[in-house]
């Protein structure tokens, strides 16, 4: 494969790149400074194919006359392998069948006579956009590099839209800027030889949830030792989170029986309350060639620490920014101790757990199942009768739920039985946006909801999708931030293939009052002590959040003396200051201000790095 380096590559974890048609004009985009990289793959005519940032760790290749493919990321696939693929495609359309099949975390690539095809993962972990620059197609891992050849300024409406709490499908699919296009996670992006024309065509589709939980266990437990094995697979050391909850303590485990040495790190939380170091504890002592390093809960920082001067942003606010403090903090510690790699058990909650909103559908097509589960809900959530028979009764299509939320902006959140087994939690705006901010978005969402379709009819398996959708979202953006601090991160339950082998589950088995992630614990049998697998909680964060809103009031005032929303009359930056100034009001334990934080923190981030910015509100 014909490769250039422009100059030392970075480090693994970081990897992203612009793809180009096999064109001349093409070519002289890629020349553009916005777009240029550390290295360039080439189409077999010498032209720029992909060009960007990746370690030779994270890229694997194969051509065939002009028939090139290119997995990037994480996958055990060899170049043979890979050219075999490649030596019997005829049409880019076959792909979807390796793509469904590749274990791992990467983007695929492939061009063929010319024609292109882009795509990432259906996890929504590695995205895929697209603009017209200079009157050529470009593809980007990234918006923001798009952004930035396009000269482009953030768009109003969206900033608007990022201070919903939350965000609700598909709105969080459009880009921060104008011109720009979002490949949705299922879908690949096809680029005809033209250089121009473009269309989107669907490759991923979840599994039909029939299998039973003994079916399904080994499926599960097979998906999860591969994810993990792909991370391990080349030995060195890699370090582990061991909170002690299932989903860290899995991982860990596997990990364990694989080619490298295994660091396990747990970090106690400050709450008497908190049993993760007993439960690691336990985990570690049957993991004995596992060295396990606890940290002192004092030094760890809080949640808000660092909101100032944060730098690694990618293309959208994250409300990650409240947590990147914490999650990088040990890596540097790790790092010191030989760590390439360091595995989480993020995505567990959302893969091998599930919403009770399945059970608004299985009340219908299995009443006895439904209402004998639906009594232990109640009793477990404490959810009042009459409103579980409302929730159940209502019947409104994503579209018409989606416009009410936007006539209701203002209310109060509705009881926790409604969002359980409804499509979600219905988006809401907050006392500091402004007027003219909840005009941008009643107007966004009224245009939505005209044609929105739910990400699967069944408003479980939506509302599933959903939360995978929008905490990789949040974790993309952590894996750029560690992959700068020296140790990038990896997170197996996210892989694709794990999320398929955990929603093939049926519903009334994956989810139930009566046991804590039965899928996890009966897939783990055998390889995690049964000591272990008896957990049936996990630790809340509460104190370090109401902690850090009291530590760092000075940061939060701060950030709204010289608020960039503020200048473009998107809050009230006087009601921010006030709400700094009482950090003990009982309704920011809610969470309430981080999307408004994340917008904030982020449009810092692109005048950091010099980024044109939107304009300013006319006085």
């Amino acid at each position: 494969m014909n490769e250039s380096h422009e100059s030392a590559g970075p480090g693994p974890g970081d990897a992203h790149f612009a793809v180009f048609s096999d064109r001349e004009d093409a070519a002289a985009v890629a020349r553009s400074p916005a777009l240029t990289g550390t290295r360039i793959l080439r189409h077999a005519s010498g032209r720029p194919w992909l060009v960007g940032q990746w370690h030779d760790q994270e890229i694997v290749t194969a051509r065939v006359g002009h028939t090139a493919l290119a997995v990037v990321g994480c996958c055990p696939v060899d170049a043979t392998q890979l050219e075999g693929h490649a030596r019997r495609l005829r049409d880019l359309s076959a792909l979807d069948a390796l793509a469904r099949s590749l274990p791992g975390s990467f983007h695929l690539v492939a061009t063929l006579d010319g024609r292109l095809r882009v795509q990432g993962t259906a996890s929504g972990l590695r995205l895929v956009f697209h603009a017209p620059v200079a009157g050529v197609r470009v593809a980007a891992t990234r918006a923001d590099v798009l952004a930035a050849a396009l000269g482009a300024a953030p768009d109003e409406e969206q900033l608007a839209l990022r201070l919903l709490w939350p965000l609700p499908h598909p709105l969080a699919d459009t880009p921060m800027w104008r011109g720009i296009t979002s490949v949705a996670a299922r879908d690949a992006l096809y680029v005809a030889a033209d250089g121009r024309t473009v269309r989107h065509s669907q490759w991923w589709a979840p599994p039909e949830p029939d299998r039973t939980l003994d079916e399904a266990a080994p499926l599960v437990r097979e998906a999860l030792s591969t994810a993990v094995g792909a991370r391990t697979r080349q030995g060195g050391v890699v370090s582990c989170d061991l909170s002690g909850g299932l989903d860290s303590t899995s991982v860990c485990f596997l990990a364990d029986r694989s080619p490298a040495r295994v660091i396990a790190g747990t970090w106690p939380g400050r709450d008497p309350a908190d049993t993760d170091l007993y439960w690691a504890g336990q985990a570690a002592r049957s993991m004995p060639d596992v060295e396990h390093v606890v940290w002192d809960a004092d030094a760890s920082p809080l949640v808000y620490t660092g909101l100032l001067g944060i730098d690694d942003l990618l293309d959208e606010p994250t409300i990650g920014v409240m947590d990147r403090s914490r999650v990088l903090h040990h890596l540097p510690g790790l790092a010191d101790r030989g760590s390439r790699l360091h595995l989480t058990g993020i995505g567990g909650d959302h893969v091998t757990w599930c919403s009770e909103a399945y059970y608004h559908r299985l009340a219908r097509t299995r009443p006895l199942l439904a209402l004998r589960q639906l009594r232990g809900f109640r009793a477990l959530w404490q959810w009042p009768l009459g409103g579980t028979v409302r929730a159940l009764a209502d019947s409104r299509p994503y579209g018409e739920w989606l416009a009410d939320s936007g006539r209701r902006l203002r209310d109060p959140l509705p009881a926790t039985v409604g969002t359980s087994l409804g499509w979600g939690m219905p988006p809401r705006l907050f006392d500091w946006v402004t007027p003219d901010a909840e005009r941008l978005v009643r107007g966004s969402l009224r245009e939505a909801a005209a044609h929105a379709a739910p990400l699967h009819p069944d408003r479980g398996l939506h509302t599933d999708l959903e939360q995978i959708l929008s905490c990789t979202r949040i974790v993309r953006q952590w894996d750029r931030m560690a992959a700068r601090s020296g140790v990038p991160m990896a997170s197996p339950f996210l892989d694709d293939r794990v999320i398929e082998a955990c929603l093939a589950v049926r519903p009334g088995e994956r989810v139930t009052p009566w046991r804590y992630k039965p899928v996890l614990t009966a897939a783990m049998r055998g390889i995690v002590p049964d000591a272990c697998l008896r957990r049936t909680d996990k630790a809340s964060a509460a104190m370090d959040a109401a902690d850090g809103l009291r530590e760092h009031r000075a940061d939060l005032l701060a950030l709204w003396e010289d608020s960039r929303l503020e200048q473009l009359g998107l809050v009230d930056g006087h009601a921010l200051r006030r709400l700094a100034q009482r950090p003990a009001t009982p309704e920011l334990a809610d969470a309430v201000l981080y999307s408004t934080i994340a917008a904030e923190v982020w449009l810092r981030g692109l005048d950091r790095a010099g980024e044109p910015r939107a304009p300013a509100a006319s006085p």
